[in-house]
């Protein structure tokens, strides 16, 4: 069995990008049997009427293959209640806070709020998973240029993530959070490294994407480089060699797809949305590049399933 914790599956006033339905038919035919569903739709995922509204999307006989997360917002009272209903629905897989503005808008900039959040949670004793998109708004800028798609690389650099991540794991410490914080699709080895010292103190975990193990920067600057704008960004050719390095040497947790797709329209003339459709890639950076990178059955498995099982306490 193997799990996705991290896709977008769209649907409702953006079912054309896709539904419920055609995610989990892709993620069979990836292989994958389990998704844990991100939050940030057009209507977000914040509470108990929420969480029941995207499960009634699920087609009948899919439901043991599909969970949720819900957002965390500003609203201390949204947040004490998305923690009741995540600890009375075994259907939410997690709480998912977005450190920096990404897809949606469900984004906590000010660093104060961010450490209200691990305060409140630390009052509510969650000892959930709490997910968090880190990229510091402080240290990008506006220097993306559609019509040089790498200047997106440059808008949202390492040390955005690198800085958030260590920005959270400070107040997860300071509010004696006892949930596990999980730093999603690291994009660097600094991201890594900060991860793995602070599991001496804390319960944390990290996750990568397919497509920052597959891809570095240079994919911008071809053609189409605009399909390739995602957050956090593809990295250079050296930071991709690391993180490499990082997998093999047993220093992430998990593979997740951070699945985000757009209409080819969208991603190239209307918006520009970031985003990749990464569980297309699965099956084969799972079955096929996984193993190139030295890693055996066992560790796989670990990486697309015991371990998410474990920290999920899916009891599966």
């Amino acid at each position: 069995m193997r799990i996705d914790p991290h896709v977008h599956f769209r649907d409702e006033e953006q079912s054309y990008k896709e539904t419920i339905a055609h995610g989990l038919r892709v993620a069979k035919e990836m292989g994958v049997e389990i998704v844990f569903d991100m939050p940030n739709t057009a209507r977000p995922v914040l509470g108990e009427e929420d969480v029941k509204r995207r499960l009634a999307l699920v087609p009948k006989g899919e439901e043991e293959r599909y969970y949720t997360y819900i957002g965390v917002s500003k609203e201390k009272n949204q947040l004490k209640n998305a923690v009741k209903t995540a600890n009375s629905n075994e259907k939410v897989s997690g709480l998912k806070m977005f450190a920096g503005k990404s897809v949606g808008n469900l984004e906590i900039l000010e660093e104060s709020t961010q450490q209200e959040v691990y305060d409140t949670l630390s009052e509510e004793n969650f000892r959930g998973v709490l997910a968090v998109h880190c990229e510091k708004e402080s240290l990008m800028n506006n220097s993306f240029d559609s019509k040089n798609p790498i200047s997106h690389c440059f808008s949202r650099p390492k040390k955005a993530e690198i800085e958030s991540v260590r920005d959270q794991i400070s107040f997860a410490k300071k509010a004696n959070f006892k949930g596990n914080l999980h730093i999603c699709h690291a994009s660097c080895k600094e991201t890594v490294d900060l991860v793995n010292e602070a599991k001496k103190s804390i319960r944390i975990t990290c996750g990568v994407t397919p497509h920052h193990l597959l891809w570095d920067s240079t994919r911008m600057i071809e053609p189409n480089g605009l399909l390739y704008k995602m957050n956090p960004p593809l990295r250079d050719e050296q930071s991709v060699n690391e993180l490499r390095k990082c997998v093999t040497e047993g220093k992430v947790d998990w593979i997740e797809t951070d699945h985000a797709p757009h209409a080819v329209g969208e991603k190239l003339l209307a918006g520009f949305p970031s985003g990749y459709p990464s569980l297309y890639l699965y099956k084969n950076f799972v079955e096929e590049f996984l193993p190139k990178l030295g890693l055996n059955e066992k560790i796989i498995e670990e990486m697309t399933f015991g371990k998410i099982n474990s920290v999920f306490e899916l009891n599966l």
